[in-house]
């Protein structure tokens, strides 16, 4: 019969590895500091003070460049072409001739209306005769009162007749016209769109268009909390030099300020913007309509307006925060109402006052107050290549 043996069970080498184990546990666990876990060290981050920002910055909206004046040449005929007189791309002065289309039909119709007009001219003049006789032979009772009411019958319908023949000759002239299209106003002309020889409808076939470039518009959306302060900038006359409106195309700036035209009729109820327009002049052909830009609108700031970072800023919830050091080296978490962002920072407009600091670099790893290290900032990889 099998008896219990705890030698054999465990032997003496664990039982004595165990007692070790447990020995060395003990003994770490006394090298704790009393009330719980050794502090964690301070976070390395980096401060920076708030800058008091100048009075004036540029506010920028996505624009789209249009022309003032655009119009698209139809053809008010049928017919062919059998001219182009002019070369695309050129400048056109309003009443240039452009295209021809064939005249023949037109003409045609025209020499045959002028001919039914002399041949109901002269049925007026021979149904004014006979009408003038038979009132002369009334007057004697010579003839029967029916056949003088029938020749004033035959004399209205020559004079209506002689009408329908000048009108329907008016019609065959301006069609006649129409067989010539010229330019509407001074501009420039595009690509035309078909060539000598084409078949074209009236009405329907596009020849070309030809648009204003010596102004031309710049139309931009504003939010509708906007529509007082660009109302003002209206109503307030700028000069001539005056540069609160101008074009950025990346990093160039064009070189003509632009004038405030107008606002849209109303507010888009869906984005809750206005559209507003702005001129400007175009006198070397640098600017084209269809372009997109940046509308630069200078803006004028309080003096004691504070600048940060905006990679110090962080959005909880749909508000924002800012981390600022206090006091034992410890940060808190702040509350800040943001303005307009300029470049890489942004204007705070309500939560912090000059003086104050806030973390710049290391924010993602902070809590409410945690303490913390101030260390110089990395430098970036343009600043090490700039150095070498």
């Amino acid at each position: 019969m099998y008896k219990y043996n705890p030698e054999y069970m465990f032997p003496k080498s664990i039982i004595f590895a165990s007692a070790a184990l447990t020995l060395l546990i003990s003994s770490c666990g006394s090298s704790e500091a009393p009330g719980g876990p050794p502090a964690l060290p301070p976070a390395k981050v980096v401060t920076q003070a708030v800058q008091i920002f100048p009075a004036v910055y540029y506010e920028t909206y996505p624009a789209t460049i249009t022309s003032l004046n655009e119009i698209e040449l139809r053809p008010q005929v049928s017919g062919y072409i059998t001219g182009i007189h002019f070369r695309d791309g050129d400048r056109v002065r309003k009443g240039e001739l452009l295209y021809s289309i064939d005249p023949q039909l037109y003409t045609a119709n025209y020499q045959q209306a002028v001919a039914n007009l002399s041949v109901q001219e002269a049925n007026l003049v021979k149904a004014q005769k006979d009408a003038d006789r038979y009132h002369a032979l009334e007057k004697n009772d010579a003839v029967a009162k029916q056949l003088v009411d029938n020749a004033d019958a035959a004399l209205e319908v020559a004079k209506k007749q002689a009408e329908a023949a000048k009108a329907n000759i008016s019609g065959t002239q301006t069609s006649v016209r129409y067989t010539k299209v010229y330019a509407p106003f001074n501009g420039i002309i595009g690509i035309s769109l078909v060539k000598p020889g084409a078949a074209v409808s009236a009405g329907a076939t596009l020849l070309n268009t030809v648009s204003t470039d010596k102004e031309l518009a710049v139309d931009f959306n504003i939010d509708q909390r906007e529509i007082y302060r660009f109302n003002k900038l209206i109503n307030d006359k700028p000069s001539l030099k005056d540069s609160t409106f101008t074009l950025s195309f990346g990093g160039e700036v064009y070189s003509h300020p632009g004038k405030i035209a107008f606002l849209d009729r109303s507010v888009n109820v869906q984005t809750g913007s206005i559209k507003a327009r702005l001129i400007f002049p175009n006198e070397k052909n640098m600017l084209r309509a269809g372009m997109n830009t940046t509308v630069r609108v200078k803006t004028s700031a309080p003096d004691s307006t504070i600048l940060v970072p905006y990679k110090a800023v962080t959005e909880q919830l749909g508000e924002f925060f800012v981390y600022v050091p206090g006091d034992s080296s410890k940060v808190s978490q702040r509350k800040v109402s943001l303005g307009t962002q300029i470049g890489n920072n942004i204007i705070v407009s309500q939560g912090l006052a000059p003086g104050d600091s806030v973390v710049v670099e290391g924010v993602q790893n902070l809590r409410e107050g945690m303490v913390i290290q101030s260390v110089p900032a990395t430098p970036s990889a343009a600043e090490q290549t700039k150095n070498k």
